[in-house]
């Protein structure tokens, strides 16, 4: 099957894969060849690839995920691959955002609070599997 990850400022990944894992709103969802067709909304979280055993892994922070014909579509706002990721700035940004959460008052700033940490800790899990 293929996979296709597109940004509104690149394609991030392009090529055929075996397995796709990731995390949609719904919770984890696996893909192999031949699933039924779906649309489904994408959480903030790891996106993984399988291609003849090697894996890969990427950021996708929200967005849409099509499955029809053997061909994935994801369209997120946000996709890096594992082994892009700036190790030291995403830890300084889950810093950052951990202490914003603990002086919040106003809810929406506490939301936007665990948004930062969600996107920081999905950049840190895909470095650590690469």
């Amino acid at each position: 099957m293929h996979l296709k990850i597109i940004t509104h400022e690149r394609v991030v990944f392009d090529e055929d894969i075996d397995e796709l894992y990731t995390k949609t709103i719904d919770g984890e969802i696996g893909i192999l060849k031949n699933h039924v067709p779906l649309m489904t909304a994408l959480d903030i979280g790891i996106t993984k690839t399988v291609k003849n055993g090697e894996v890969k892994f990427f950021t996708t922070m929200g967005g849409v995920l099509q499955f029809k014909d053997d061909e994935a579509l994801i369209l997120t706002t946000t996709a890096e691959r594992g082994d892009e990721i700036d190790v030291t700035r995403a830890k300084d940004a889950l810093k950052r955002a951990q202490a914003r959460l603990a002086e919040v008052q106003a809810e929406t700033d506490a939301k936007r609070a665990e948004a930062a940490i969600a996107r920081a800790m999905a950049r840190l899990k895909a470095t650590l599997n690469n």
